[in-house]
């Protein structure tokens, strides 16, 4: 488990999955260009891209989070024994990530709030555990806060066509309704404050209630974006949207929006998916953007 601190606040990277997502760039980025791929071959594999299979590769983690006496989680990955149909790559994992989190110090009674940047299939799955036949909250102490906005939309009483059709199938029943019923959630809208170190805000595009984490402490600046981007070509390329973006339009806009805060406040950007090494420093350059550095973790193998 490495770790880095950044004011007062620690920050832990905790594996789920490493690997391929059975998808090629073109699939999974259709507005990114076929030379932008090209020319960054040499720095994108291997742990951004499989250059022999030409598969996008993505990492599934947790950030863990010690702030003001507090354990956060930002996003709990896929989980364990979740039925996923439509989603072939994520269905039915065994993964060891509980263990791995005890290795970090954190027993799952000791989170105290759990953050879901969106209710996407791979942000929410260690929400809850199978208990028996019952699926039930894995955190039983803590608050979990979700988008209201994402609640809503992916509530299935209400009836919304989503732009990932059924990939999303079953989540909010086995991830996000049991957290509910066991009176556990916050639905937050707009901007909500943790503490002096935390806020989330409203950051949609991705899905309509994608939000960020902003990490203000002392001198030191980041931004946990979730699915804002899924690979450092979007930060080349920011008008790229994934293929997964509800509102490719506001999606856009966002991605230059956020990425424009980090670049002038010299902000760590920390997406949910990245690879290698976890987490970026991006600078201007004309309308885009440009890698300046990247976080001090060591980059994920697929064997560990």
């Amino acid at each position: 488990m490495e770790q880095i601190t950044l004011g007062d606040v620690s920050i832990t990277r905790v594996r789920e999955y490493f690997g391929s997502v059975e998808m090629t760039p073109d699939t999974f980025f259709p507005e990114s260009s076929k030379e932008v791929w090209e020319t960054g071959a040499e720095w994108l594999a291997p742990h951004f891209l499989d250059s022999g299979s030409n598969h996008v590769k993505s990492a599934i983690q947790t950030w863990l989070l010690r702030s003001e006496g507090r354990t956060i989680l930002v996003d709990t990955g896929v989980g364990n024994h979740k039925d996923r149909p439509y989603a072939p790559v994520w269905n039915r994992l065994e993964t060891d990530f509980l263990a791995d989190l005890a290795r970090a110090g954190v027993r799952p009674e000791d989170v105290d709030v759990v953050i879901n940047t969106h209710l996407h299939v791979d942000h929410v799955g260690w929400n809850t555990y199978l208990d028996g036949r019952q699926w039930v909250p894995t955190f039983p102490n803590a608050t979990y806060l979700m988008p209201k906005a994402d609640f809503d939309f992916w509530n299935p009483e209400n009836g919304h066509e989503p732009l990932l059709g059924r990939g999303n199938q079953n989540v909010f029943e086995d991830s996000v309704a049991p957290v509910h019923r066991a009176g556990r959630t916050r639905l937050w809208e707009d901007s909500h404050r943790i503490d002096a170190n935390l806020r989330l805000d409203a950051a949609p595009g991705h899905t309509p209630g994608s939000s960020v984490l902003t990490l203000t402490s002392g001198t030191d600046r980041a931004v946990f974006i979730g699915d804002m981007l899924h690979s450092p070509v979007q930060i080349l390329e920011p008008d790229a949207n994934s293929c997964f973006c509800e509102d490719p339009v506001e999606a856009r806009a966002t991605r230059r929006r956020v990425l424009g805060w980090a670049a002038d406040n010299n902000a760590l950007v920390i997406p949910a998916h990245l690879g290698g090494h976890g987490a970026v420093e991006v600078t201007r350059e004309g309308s885009a953007f440009g890698i300046k550095g990247w976080a001090p973790f060591s980059p994920y193998t697929e064997q560990g």
